[in-house]
């Protein structure tokens, strides 16, 4: 299956949303929008294409009611989800689904794309949980793709489960939790080695941590994002 998602909010009216295949997405406030799984996706074959626009001056908060299950499919483990994303100048965006949960046996990979304006304000982030309870296989890979303006704003890749560099069935993490917020003047922070808070040098700042299960609380540490002009929905 191919399924394909555009939002595109402005100043002064709902946002637009326009959708085929398995996902949709549903105003849940003026300027707040749920994605909202309408089909089993993603499944090994699928491709998820999802666009996400604010135009200058708008704002938009975009949450899901519901966690995203990657499964594998008879014929392929393997999918894929590509995030574009672009902020305008004095605009906003919040983007805080609930996590992705990657099956045993299933590899997914998610492909965003990042395009801010430097008034523009972000806060970007992403959950991955490895396996269902009980199971420990599966594989996800992560390209973030960042750009302010013309100036590369980050460049970062990062994998989890079966056959990729770091794996090691006794240690390795199954979860991540990240964040990339911009604009953000705080200092670099590590709460351990497996949570970290890293500047950007154009400014902003990308913060992960890693674990074998995701927490089930709210995020902290390294991953704190309270500041003036940001709230969740």
């Amino acid at each position: 299956m191919r399924t394909e998602l555009s939002i595109v909010a402005a100043p002064g009216r709902l946002p637009r949303i326009d959708a085929v295949g398995g996902l949709a997405g549903r105003h849940t406030g003026t300027d707040t929008v749920h994605l909202i799984g309408t089909a089993a996706t993603p499944l090994g074959g699928d491709e998820l294409d999802i666009r996400i626009v604010v135009l200058p001056g708008a704002r938009l908060v975009v949450r899901s009611v519901a966690a995203t299950i990657a499964l594998p499919s008879t014929r392929t483990p393997e999918s894929v989800a590509h995030w574009y994303f672009e902020v305008g100048a004095g605009a906003e965006l919040d983007f805080d689904p609930e996590p992705t949960i990657v099956a045993g046996g299933a590899r997914h990979h998610a492909v965003t794309t990042v395009r801010l304006a430097p008034e523009a304000r972000l806060r970007l982030r992403e959950r991955v949980q490895l396996g269902r309870s009980g199971e420990d296989g599966g594989a996800w890979r992560g390209d973030l793709c960042a750009d302010l303006g013309d100036i590369p704003l980050l460049r970062h890749r990062l994998e989890l489960g079966a056959d990729t560099g770091t794996d090691d069935r006794l240690s390795a993490p199954r979860a991540l939790d990240s964040e990339l917020l911009y604009p953000d003047d705080r200092p670099a922070w590590a709460g351990s080695l497996d949570a970290v808070r890293l500047p950007l040098a154009a400014g902003g700042s990308l913060a992960t941590r890693t674990s074998a299960r995701l927490h089930a609380d709210a995020p902290g540490g390294a991953v704190s994002v309270a500041r003036p002009g940001v709230t969740s929905a």
